[in-house]
């Protein structure tokens, strides 16, 4: 007993005693919350393949006439033999799409959807929204019980949880419209089918990423079928087959969406549906539309931003723009009290509005003038109070929606310009595989308000104008971004993964480049914090605060916390004809790379 007492003695001090060393051997005059920070910083950055690194010199600066940044370096090559071999980035962008959903399969996907903003070599600019959209049986209270209570794993597991895919429509739109007629639909394909069909070596996060999935949440025979081994989970270093991938891939190579949408594949997964408990139907695959629309441009200090209108992110990224724009960001000194102070408040506003305001603009009306107007901006800035933090109100609305989406950046030698981030929401979506399909479908319908004015099963809550109905989009904080500068040339293309994380991420970037002029590599590769209220945590990445500024944040009333999931922004950047792919270090197994495009 009395062993068993000091073991438990000796748990509770040591912490203790590490830090009191670290402050002794340091010689730190900082609070010791400083240290409990860096402790649990240190704890946590041992739980990540990636670890805790931010050195500007991880990577040497890849420059060339185009550029392809993916989160898996398969994929990245898919899309350099593309542009290699005449294609356009568009043309690479659609089977870097495909390709993705072979060797990123908690991700990258075919039966979710996303978003795709371009730039033209003509300066012409679209957006791509095909984003999933709610069953047409679904109803508002489709996740709540006879008393009206949320019934807990409806919104993300099971069919349930599945909203009409929109990917493959968006892949073969982008295609038709704005490819360069180089490359078959086969052609553009054939890789992706490839690397089903024949297989690629898991690296040791996406075996990771497989095995958690297989031990802890996924009994699906179908699941079970495609990865694992003879039951067991697959290691590091085999080959990932997919068969029934690669013939639905086949199939769509052959015959287009209308294999997704009208045929054999649409049937599988309507069929699956009715068997277990889901509302799909033929007729929500039938009747899906992508919607090609104007972007949303803002400016920042001369620089145009183009990014996603609602249901995507880029209002929140632009609003936060708007509020920092008048404060001399630039001057302040980087990662000081003061500078992160304005990011945060700027945060603050901006998801506030969002979970209150916005929607799929086909049903809500979202007041985004007044939202991002220079006036509205004014008087948020005068909300700020100096050397404290915004008093959040008691109604402050939160916010939940999965993190594990995907981006990738490609630029071509012409001037072409692509950012897309997909989704099946989170990791592996609804764990849900059809028979004969190969792909996860997502589980998008949990980014709907499950009840309004009540937490859903993570606690949180979402507005009025994100709830269920059908054939809606839901809110999406997907924010893929193109920036020019001030002479309207290109200047960097980004986005991100990351869920509410995401226009944060672009928001950090952004300023880094322009207000404090950090190369494109140093800019991506900064720790992040991030901020929306509720709950009341400023996220910080493991070490990312330095420490006179957590102190005086701790001062000023932020509660800050190491957090380590955040997303990759595989993005690139340029200068006149130069074009660099930046990768992330967040994403081990991505890869980013600028080829030159020489005529042989």
């Amino acid at each position: 007993m009395a062993k068993r007492r000091k073991i438990i003695v000796g748990a509770i001090l040591a912490p203790f005693v590490v830090i009191a060393i670290d402050m002794l051997a340091g010689r730190s005059p900082y609070h010791p919350l400083v240290h409990v920070y860096r402790f649990m910083s240190w704890g946590i950055c041992k739980s990540t393949a990636a670890g805790c690194q931010y050195d500007d010199n991880l990577s040497s600066p890849k420059v060339g006439q185009a550029a392809v940044a993916t989160s898996h370096h398969e994929a990245t090559q898919v899309g350099i033999d593309i542009l290699s071999e005449g294609g356009n980035a568009i043309d690479a962008a659609v089977a870097v799409g495909y390709a993705l959903a072979v060797v990123h399969p908690c991700c990258g996907n075919l039966g979710g959807g996303g978003f795709m903003t371009l730039r033209l070599s003509d300066k012409t600019t679209r957006f791509i929204n095909f984003r999933e959209t709610a069953p047409l049986a679904a109803a508002e209270t489709l996740y709540q019980d006879s008393e009206g209570k949320v019934v807990e794993g409806l919104s993300t597991d099971g069919y349930l949880a599945v909203a009409t895919p929109g990917t493959v429509a968006g892949l073969e739109y982008a295609r038709e419209k704005y490819g360069s007629g180089n490359f078959t639909r086969e052609e553009l394909i054939s890789p992706a089918q490839s690397l089903a069909e024949e297989g690629f070596t898991l690296s040791e996060p996406g075996q990771k990423l497989l095995s958690r999935e297989m031990s802890e949440t996924n009994k699906d025979s179908e699941v079970s079928a495609i990865f694992t081994k003879q039951g067991e989970p697959l290691n590091p270093g085999d080959r990932l087959v997919q068969k029934d991938l690669a013939q639905t891939l086949a199939l769509i190579a052959s015959e287009g969406s209308s294999a997704f949408y009208n045929g054999k594949i649409a049937e599988r997964i309507v069929t699956d549906s009715q068997e277990n408990g889901g509302i799909l139907t033929m007729r929500d695959f039938a009747t899906y539309q992508v919607q090609d629309t104007e972007p949303l441009n803002c400016d920042y200090r001369g620089f145009t931003i183009v990014t996603a209108p609602p249901p995507g992110g880029g209002s929140v990224l632009c609003q936060m723009l708007n509020v920092v724009e008048g404060y001399p960001i630039g001057e302040s000194e980087y990662q000081s009290a003061q500078h992160l102070h304005w990011m945060l408040s700027a945060m603050l506003f901006a998801y506030r509005d969002r979970n209150l305001y916005f929607g799929d603009p086909d049903f809500s009306d979202i007041p985004l003038d007044r939202i991002l107007s220079d006036k509205y901006a004014e008087e948020l800035r005068t909300q700020v109070p100096r050397g404290k933090a915004v008093k959040l109100e008691d109604n402050f609305p939160k916010t939940r929606e999965g993190a594990n989406t995907t981006h990738f950046s490609i630029v071509d030698g012409e001037g072409n310009a692509v950012a897309v981030t997909y989704t099946i929401n989170t990791l592996f979506g609804s764990g849900i595989i059809a028979p004969e399909t190969g792909f996860f479908l997502n589980n998008e319908m949990d980014d709907f308000t499950a009840k309004v004015g009540e937490a859903n099963s993570y606690g949180l809550v979402q507005s009025e104008a994100n709830r269920i109905e059908p054939g809606k989009r839901p809110l999406s904080s997907m924010t893929p971004t193109i920036l020019m500068d001030a002479n309207d040339n290109l200047y960097f293309v980004t986005g991100s993964p990351g869920g509410p994380t995401i226009p944060t991420t672009v928001f950090q970037i952004i300023t880094n480049l322009i207000d404090f002029e950090l190369s494109p590599y140093s800019a991506v590769n900064q720790p992040r914090i991030h901020y929306q209220g509720v709950p009341n945590i400023v996220l910080s990445e493991p070490f990312g605060v330095p420490g006179d500024s957590f102190v005086d944040l701790w001062e000023y009333g932020y509660k800050v916390s190491p957090f380590i999931n955040w997303g990759a922004a595989m993005s690139t950047g340029h200068q006149g004809k130069e074009s660099q792919a930046v990768k992330d270090f967040r994403r081990v197994q991505g890869e980013a790379t600028s080829i030159d495009l020489t005529s042989e």
